[in-house]
């Protein structure tokens, strides 16, 4: 018999609990929780609608420490009772938010663990998402933060207003406490603020609308706030209002609170008034206001819904006397040289914008946005869409000058050491319609095999004839496009836009580097952002972003502080010979106008094809300002901006960035630097080799020819071609067919009358031709004197 071994039965079972064990532990588990939930339930109070008006204001420093403005929590707001409010309202909201909400508890058992969950997983809470939770999170003002015990104390108080408050003033809390966009907190506040009525007045079809609000108005009020998100067009806005207007309008149908009849009325989005209409914010008030909050909430230092709920004290680097100067400065020429009713079709629509930055720190000093936040509201300091023309030479030059220009022997990428570091003193063509050249001497084509050829401004060549021979530093001076143009293929475009974005140009802000017109400036950088790139060169290199908070406090103390981050753009001697060769513009070329008696100025003008904006770019060791001027219908949306001529435009025959915008930055800075000394830059180091970029032209035979009339001298740089000039709209293009083919009046292929690519073509003129003053082109009708004149 086999003796099989024994188990003891005894010895495993003693580690299994018994089930009576288990049924306690149950037992007292779920009593524990349910006595947590009950003290929970008792601790917890209803809100009180009422009490979310406590909210407080964000106030607004100037740099100097005095208050600048108080605005945020308190503003727009009145609570009125649910028999004012349209049931349309009611029913938008319920049946987009909360079809059940007659009918549920008031909590989301779903929502609830899913919110939980990604606060277990470091990320985001999610909102409430029935209406009762929703109206809780509103009314909870005192404490906004995402926890979870915050999280958990919502809970509570959802669970105790969905047991014990009536679902008509749970929706009436709802719709007074809900945030809607523009300031707007509560249905009223928004009514007034979206349609200038009463809520009351409200019809279907803009409840829908003021439904979609209750979204996040950051992405659906139709103004945009770009300033914020850059996705947030008002283009793009306006498709999400209208898709989520349109979504609610037919759940209203399906969910029988609306008549199909009365639904068909209501296809496209209702007219909304201007979105700015706080007097507080008038002048250049709002444009600083939004220009602070836009780098708070760009920065994760608060959102956008923590603002609205106000608290903050906001310090700024914006100092008040340089805001009001900069702002008298441009009323003064506007005031001056502008006249919309004397000259409705030259100067309707004339728009200027300024930003002054301080190179030793990057902090923005002062802005122009336009002549009114609460009347225009596209800020003309920020990203406008206005090329920025021959102001972008300056970062070739750099780029020639840290790089170097690449050897014609070898391949396309090249490194440092097998490149030549340009001096100022290098020689390149100053022709005009001059054959653009690849680095290594081949033609330059495009992918239709078209060749280019760049003008100078008036078709004039400069240098010394025959073959046109100018250095870099009086290229500069008198703005030669040929020139700089040349020398931004022998550097590498990719290298030119490279030495932009280390001076601080953002690189969504530059334009492709497919065509040689890269170089003189088809970009579009805001104000702000070239001042602060200018800012680069006047600290020898340095290079600071531009900001306008210094400092965040709020009731848990400062809770944001600005951090200094330089970076060497540039060595010292690449930004300081780039200073001293701006130097030379103010001082005896295109930027005379801008001279301040002394003090050193370095600076650059600008203007571009078709005469549709014009730059003035400049600094001091203290101050770097940019001015631009253009002209486009007020607040057209960016996307579809459609910029206008300035021919005539101040009864002028056309604006340079030497004109206007030249006499705004003098004006502005004469005043602005007032009571500082005046410092000097730096004297700069020797820098690179001579490279001549001009071929030595072949003699030409003599030939025995009958006696002809003698042929007119080619202009010098001092005079004017005595050919007749083409006008503004039939000017020859850059492609050698193009020449050609509008001297006969034809467009040639694939072209557009205006110059400019049609969709889908490759560009069959120069997107910007600079179009400088200097001394002796005609082109001046003397107003502004000077060697200019």
């Amino acid at each position: 018999m086999i003796d099989y071994p024994r188990y003891d039965r005894d010895g495993w079972q003693r580690w299994v609990p018994s089930w009576k064990l288990v049924s306690g532990l149950c037992v007292a588990f779920f009593g524990a929780l349910v006595a947590a939930a009950g003290i929970g339930y008792a601790w917890v109070d209803v809100p009180d609608v009422a009490k979310t008006a406590e909210a407080q204001n964000n106030v607004y420093y100037w740099a100097d420490g005095t208050q600048m403005v108080a605005t945020g929590g308190e503003r727009n707001r009145q609570i009125i009772g649910l028999e004012q409010i349209p049931k349309e309202m009611q029913n938008a909201v319920i049946s987009q938010e909360n079809k059940t909400f007659y009918s549920d508890s008031g909590i989301d058992p779903k929502g609830i663990a899913r919110a939980v969950f990604n606060m277990a997983r470091g990320g985001e809470t999610q909102g409430g998402s029935t209406i009762t939770q929703q109206y809780v999170k509103n009314a909870m003002l005192e404490d906004q933060s995402q926890t979870i015990s915050r999280k958990v104390t919502e809970i509570f108080v959802s669970i105790k207003v969905g047991a014990t408050v009536p679902k008509d003033d749970i929706l009436e809390g709802y719709l007074n406490s809900a945030y809607y966009g523009r300031g707007a907190y509560g249905i009223q506040a928004a009514a007034r603020a979206y349609f200038n009525k009463d809520a009351k007045d409200l019809d279907a079809g803009e409840c829908a609308f003021l439904s979609a609000m209750l979204k996040g108005a950051t992405y659906y009020d139709p103004a945009g706030a770009t300033s914020i998100d850059p996705a947030a067009t008002p283009e793009a806005n306006k498709k999400r209002a209208l898709r989520q207007m349109q979504d609610t309008l037919d759940k209203m149908v399906e969910y029988d609170h609306l008549d199909q009849a009365e639904r068909a009325r209501f296809t496209s989005l209702p007219k909304v008034q201007n979105p700015r209409s706080n007097t507080q914010l008038s002048g250049q008030i709002g444009y600083l206001v939004d220009l602070a909050k836009s780098s708070l909430i760009k920065n994760d230092v608060v959102t956008q819904d923590q603002l609205e709920q106000g608290g903050y004290s906001i310090y700024t680097t914006f100092d008040r006397k340089k805001v009001e100067e900069l702002e008298s400065a441009v009323e003064k020429v506007y005031k001056e040289n502008i006249d919309p009713k004397k000259r409705p079709d030259t100067d309707t629509h004339v728009q200027f914008g300024g930003a002054s930055v301080d190179p030793k720190t990057g902090a923005i000093r002062a802005i122009y946005g336009g002549e009114d936040a609460t009347k225009h509201f596209t800020n003309n300091a920020d990203v406008t869409g206005a090329q920025v023309g021959s102001t972008f030479k300056p970062y070739v030059l750099a780029a020639a000058m840290k790089w170097g220009v690449r050897d014609p022997d070898l391949g396309p990428v090249q490194s440092e050491a097998e490149r030549t570091v340009v001096s100022p003193k290098s020689l390149y063509s100053g022709k005009n319609k001059l054959k653009i050249k690849e680095y290594d001497g081949s033609i330059w084509h495009n992918e239709k095999g078209e060749e280019w050829l760049q003008k100078n401004d008036g078709d004039e060549s400069l240098g010394e004839p025959p073959n046109y021979q100018i250095d870099l530093r009086e290229a500069m001076q008198f703005s030669s496009n040929s020139a700089f143009v040349q020398l931004g293929m022998d550097v590498g475009l990719d290298k030119v836009q490279e030495a932009a974005i280390d001076a601080g140009l953002l690189k969504e802000s530059l334009a492709g580097t497919t065509y040689p017109s890269f170089s003189i400036g088809t970009s579009d950088p805001s104000a702000i952002r070239m001042a602060g790139s200018y800012a680069t060169f006047a600290a020898s290199g340095k290079q600071r972003d531009p900001y306008s908070v210094t400092k965040v406090t709020s009731k848990d103390g400062t809770i944001y502080t600005h951090q200094d981050r330089t970076k060497q753009a540039f060595t010292a001697k690449v930004a300081d010979n780039v200073t001293d060769v701006l130097k030379t513009v103010v001082e005896a070329g295109t930027g005379t106008n801008a001279q301040l008696p002394g003090r050193e100025v370095a600076g650059k003008t600008g203007t571009t094809d078709g005469n549709k904006s014009a730059w003035f770019v400049g600094y001091t060791p203290q101050l770097s300002t940019a001015i631009s001027m253009f002209r486009y219908p007020d607040d057209e949306t960016i996307k579809n901006r459609t910029f206008l001529e300035m021919y005539g435009t101040g009864n002028q025959k056309s604006i340079h960035g030497a004109s206007f915008p030249s006499l705004i930055w003098k004006d502005y800075m004469e005043d602005a630097l007032k009571g500082e000394p005046a410092e000097k830059f730096p004297t700069p180091e020797p820098i690179g080799e001579i490279v001549n970029d001009v071929p030595v032209p072949s003699p030409t035979p003599t030939v025995t020819e009958k006696p002809t009339a003698s042929p007119s001298p080619s202009p010098s740089p001092s005079q004017s071609s005595t050919s007749p000039s083409p006008s503004p709209t039939e000017t020859c293009g850059v492609f050698e067919w193009q020449c050609e083919e509008e001297e006969t009046g034809g467009t040639g292929p694939g072209g557009s009358e205006t110059g400019r690519p049609e969709p889908g073509q490759s560009p069959t003129a120069s997107p910007t031709e600079s179009e400088e003053e200097r001394p002796g082109n005609g082109n001046n009708d003397n107003l502004f004197g000077g060697p200019n004149g």
